[in-house]
């Protein structure tokens, strides 16, 4: 049984509202939470959610001045749980989370990082 009840696939921006309406839009989906820092899309088979960056610039690629940005959060029913399985599987705990009440963040064992 996973740990994990769904993925999203998260979104840097500077404008988290028109980049979610950008997607819903896009892929015949709806908003289904916002806060000031981060707002959710669910389509028929991908969740979205764009998060707030502060100073965030957007990625130059092909050029790599500015790389792409994306990062995968987990919603799951034990944080703990799930932390020391991500541990298993070769990732390593960050030093520190935006959110350490609710969220927790790892580096996966190519050190890319996920939250």
């Amino acid at each position: 049984m996973s740990l994990v009840r769904r993925v999203f696939v998260t979104l840097d921006c500077a404008e988290p509202s028109r980049l979610a309406e950008f997607w819903a839009a896009m892929l015949g989906g709806g908003v289904v939470f916002s806060t000031s820092q981060a707002v959710g899309v669910r389509a028929e088979h991908v969740w979205l959610s764009a998060m707030r960056v502060d100073g965030y610039r957007s990625p130059t690629w092909p050029e790599d001045t500015v790389p792409k940005q994306v990062h995968l959060d987990l919603d799951v029913e034990d944080l703990d749980a799930a932390i020391v399985a991500a541990e298993r599987l070769g990732a390593a705990v960050a030093q520190s989370s935006p959110h350490p009440r609710r969220a927790g963040s790892c580096s996966t064992p190519p050190a890319i990082r996920f939250a």
